[in-house]
């Protein structure tokens, strides 16, 4: 019979626990403090535990770290009623099995707990085995609550501490600068710079200067050494954002980098060596763009050695609310207004839009409606008429549908509906940038100031 030790300054969870898993065959041992959990294991053998985060004597990932001082082997499972981001991220990375939050989803927590207990019993065989053949001789913050959003932190701990090259993929505005800042933050490298690149930002024939830097003389212009990106980051991340666009002709270059740690400045001969570590983030498909000849398959699968998923806001729709009122109060609080929370019906209207430019979008709407509103609540007219009236106004059988509100000048019903077709050719064309322009026809440069304009453009809340 498996024995679970469970941790917890609340007696009723504790005793919740111990009724649920004895009933499913388990052996239950508690503790209401740290303290007395490892007084506890110094009589007995767990299998597993579960540990609380917030205990008033010490906190569960303290609790954690003297387990491990202490050499205990045994998977340990941390529960917490809230969802803070740094915990989820720092109980991954210091080796916890797994993280679930209060309320407890039961089916989840007994599975958890289930194959938490199967892994020791396999470690343990795999500890007899090695000792019978050894004759008896281990920033902006991103937000959210939502199972996938949970899996994301995790992942986040697994491969923060790791010189892995990432690769985080994500429609736009879904937060995948903040991934990539998490796992900065949470490296070995979080003392060394963080350094970020748009590639869709920079013209191709500015792009390899930036990166590689140049030496005195290598172009009109160039009166004096510059260094690029690499060498800026040196000892820390850099992080290359929108890399689907990065043009064709350059990629060789790159996949050097990656894969000897070296370069030479544009104009220049010496080779220079750096120690970076390479994040890059996407909002297309990068193994389609592969089999169309668009991006090398040698430079996909060095980019690709670990993917995170940044899943877009309509799949996470629990944390809107959450998303929501921390913008509302940065944005007070910036502006200095007392507004304090979001009406009833104007939760609703977010929770009902699909937010085509996913979190991105809810911050620019949330730092309007603060703007806007004239008591200490948001209300509905302090909200977009796109997303109050966005059924009314769309795409349909290939004509635009729209009515005429009352008050709403010429100029406005005319910024909505570019807003709307812009929308909806991103959507067709998979958020790409330059197939929407294409599409539209109007240039690259157009479409990136018309999102910028709309609130779906480059910024901090965004890839």
């Amino acid at each position: 019979m498996a024995r679970v030790l469970v941790v917890d300054d609340e007696e009723s969870v504790c005793q919740m626990l111990r009724d649920l898993l004895e009933a499913e065959g388990y052996e239950v041992v508690t503790a209401l403090e740290p303290t007395k959990a490892l007084a506890l294991l110094e009589q007995l053998e767990v299998n597993a535990a579960l540990v609380d985060i917030r205990m008033p004597e010490m906190d569960g990932l303290t609790f954690f770290k003297l387990l491990k001082e202490r050499g205990y082997a045994f998977p340990v499972v941390i529960m917490t009623a809230y969802g803070s981001t740094d915990t989820a991220i720092e109980a991954m990375k210091l080796g916890a099995f797994d993280y679930v939050l209060k309320p407890f989803n039961i089916e989840e927590l007994l599975l958890t707990l289930k194959r938490a207990v199967e892994v020791e019993a396999l470690a343990q065989e795999a500890r007899a085995l090695k000792k019978e053949l050894a004759g008896g001789a281990p920033a902006e913050e991103l937000l959210g609550r939502s199972p996938a959003m949970i899996e994301v932190f995790k992942e986040i701990g697994k491969f923060a501490d790791t010189d892995y090259t990432v690769l985080i993929m994500g429609e736009t505005g879904t937060g995948k600068e903040l991934v990539a800042g998490a796992l900065h933050r949470n490296s070995r490298r979080r003392q060394g710079p963080f350094v970020r690149i748009n590639c869709a930002a920079i013209p191709e024939n500015l792009l390899e200067s930036e990166l590689f830097g140049y030496e005195k003389g290598a172009f009109t212009g160039a009166t004096s050494r510059k260094l690029g990106k690499f060498e800026l980051a040196e000892g820390g991340t850099l992080f290359l954002d929108e890399i689907g666009e990065f043009p064709l002709t350059m990629q060789p270059k790159l996949l050097r980098v990656l894969q000897e740690k070296e370069f030479e400045r544009v104009g220049g001969t010496k080779t220079v060596r750096v120690d970076v570590r390479i994040i890059a983030a996407t909002n297309q498909d990068l193994e389609r763009m592969v089999k169309e000849g668009s991006f090398r398959e040698d430079l996909y699968y060095r980019l690709n050695v670990v993917t995170i998923r940044v899943p877009p806001l309509r799949e996470r729709k629990e944390d809107i609310s959450l998303l929501a009122e921390h913008f509302l109060r940065q944005a007070a609080s910036r502006l200095g207004k007392p507004v304090q929370g979001f009406s009833s019906e104007a939760l609703a209207i977010l929770h009902s839009y699909d937010w085509p430019g996913n979190v991105r979008e809810l911050r620019n709407v949330c730092e309007r409606a603060v703007v806007l509103a004239q008591g200490m609540l948001v209300l509905p007219e302090d909200l977009p008429l796109t997303l109050r009236e966005h059924r009314e106004l769309g795409l349909e059988e290939g004509e635009l549908a729209f009515k005429l509100r009352s008050g709403q000048t010429l100029a406005e019903i005319l910024q909505d509906v570019e807003r709307t077709v812009i929308l909806k050719a991103l959507q067709e064309h998979n958020f790409n940038r330059t197939r929407t322009a294409q599409a539209l026809g109007i240039s690259r440069r157009t479409l990136h100031l018309k999102l910028k304009e709309y609130g779906l453009g480059e910024g901090k809340a965004g890839e």
